[in-house]
């Protein structure tokens, strides 16, 4: 296009200069001539101006020319401005997200992951994550910063007011009594185990006299009768004394965990006592290992890894965000407050990235960036410009004549 705009400012002057040579051949050059004049005139003009949008015309040292060069900084900041103003606020971010149906597109995908498009994009996209993640726990970096920071979090976590949370909420939503009936079957699997054991104590323990009467096997199937009784009565009783007493227990350990600062101290103790054993840190190392080998063969296959159980129940959570209309209006909410919340928190890095991008870029680099973006319109200014100077120049020349 630069080449054709110039070439027609090239054709109106060989015009000019055929027209002014056969002027008295008739009155069709003088209006040849005049359109001739103009058109030069008007398309030097616009090549004047576009050039100096991005250079200096003819390398001249001319005032106001090479604009946008000398002004990239300005540019490089208004840019960063406009983008602040206009795309990077939380409430335009918003504004604009409310028109776009993430819990549509996202119930779609899960209701159907084999469709044929989102199937190649969710593989490629696998597929580069599986690349990134092999390339960055090449050396086992990775692998150890992981466990470095699982460590430091494990570290800085306060256990007990945590466990005693945990516990009151179990009690108070009733979660306690399967764990404590459990307990108690134990305790009878352990007894009915260890009954031989019993046994021998108690005869060892019993003196000559018992033993010679055979009072002591009686004594031995008082005691464990009474256990088994016991035990059977708190498991069928659910009001069993035994059972109220577990339960002032599991309170005492719960108050005990949220406001004893021995009983926290003590709890401190034990987990730094763990996180210190050389077994707790293999226990890291091979739950990093299978995470990691998880993760890489849900990326190398991801066909594979949403069929079964997983594909089938994402599949299920897709119908139902499509066909729940609050739990649609939920997720699209939620989706517009994080990415507002991420526009808010990293819109001012965003804006300063491009303002410091464009201010490297030398001279030359944004000229030919903003020159190539806008593209053949800028040469069709300066084709526009001698089509109408030669317009103008014939309109000219007929008021001429007429006076």
């Amino acid at each position: 296009m630069r080449r054709f705009a110039t070439c027609l400012l090239i054709a109106m002057a060989a015009l000019f200069l055929m027209a002014r040579h056969l002027s008295g051949a008739g009155p069709v050059w003088g209006w040849l001539r005049a359109f001739a004049e103009a058109a030069m005139v008007g398309g030097l003009a616009d090549w004047f101006a576009v050039t100096a949008l991005f250079r200096r015309p003819l390398g001249l040292p001319i005032p106001h020319t090479a604009i946008i060069p000398a002004n990239k900084d300005r540019i490089a900041d208004t840019m960063a401005g406009f983008l602040r103003s206009n795309f990077l606020i939380p409430q335009v971010v918003a504004r604009r997200l409310k028109a776009v149906d993430f819990a549509g597109a996202a119930g779609a995908l899960l209701a159907n992951p084999r469709a044929d498009a989102e199937a190649r994009i969710r593989r490629g996209t696998a597929s580069l994550m599986a690349d990134v993640f092999e390339a960055l726990d090449a050396d086992q970096r990775l692998g150890r910063l992981a466990r470095g920071a699982l460590r430091r979090q494990l570290d800085r976590l306060e256990l007990a007011p945590l466990l005693g949370q945990m516990l009151r909420g179990a009690v108070a939503e009733g979660r306690h009594l399967p764990l404590i009936e459990a307990g108690l079957r134990l305790a009878g699997e352990v007894l009915e185990d260890n009954e031989p054991l019993i046994r021998s104590m108690i005869h060892t323990r019993a003196n000559a006299l018992l033993r010679l009467t055979g009072l002591d096997e009686r004594l031995a199937n008082a005691i464990l009768d009474g256990f088994y009784r016991l035990l059977a009565e708190c498991i069928v009783d659910p009001a069993h004394p035994l059972r109220g007493k577990l339960l002032e227990a599991i309170d005492r350990l719960a108050t005990a965990l949220c406001d004893d600062p021995a009983m926290q101290a003590r709890v401190a103790r034990f987990k730094h006592e763990m996180l210190g054993n050389p077994a707790m840190a293999r226990w890291m190392d091979a739950l990093w290992l299978r995470a990691r080998t998880s993760l890489l063969s849900a990326a190398r296959a991801p066909d594979r890894a949403l069929s079964g159980r997983l594909g089938g129940n994402l599949a299920s959570f897709g119908k139902e965000l499509q066909q729940d209309a609050r739990l649609h209006a939920l997720v699209n909410r939620l989706a517009r407050r994080v990415l507002a919340g991420t526009a808010s928190r990293y819109g001012g890095g965003i804006v300063k990235l491009v303002s410091e991008t464009v201010k490297r870029w030398d001279g030359r680099t944004v000229t030919a960036r903003i020159e190539s973006a806008v593209g053949r319109d800028l040469q069709f200014i300066r084709i526009n410009g001698t089509l109408v100077g030669g317009l103008m120049g014939i309109f000219l020349h007929a008021i001429d004549l007429a006076l």
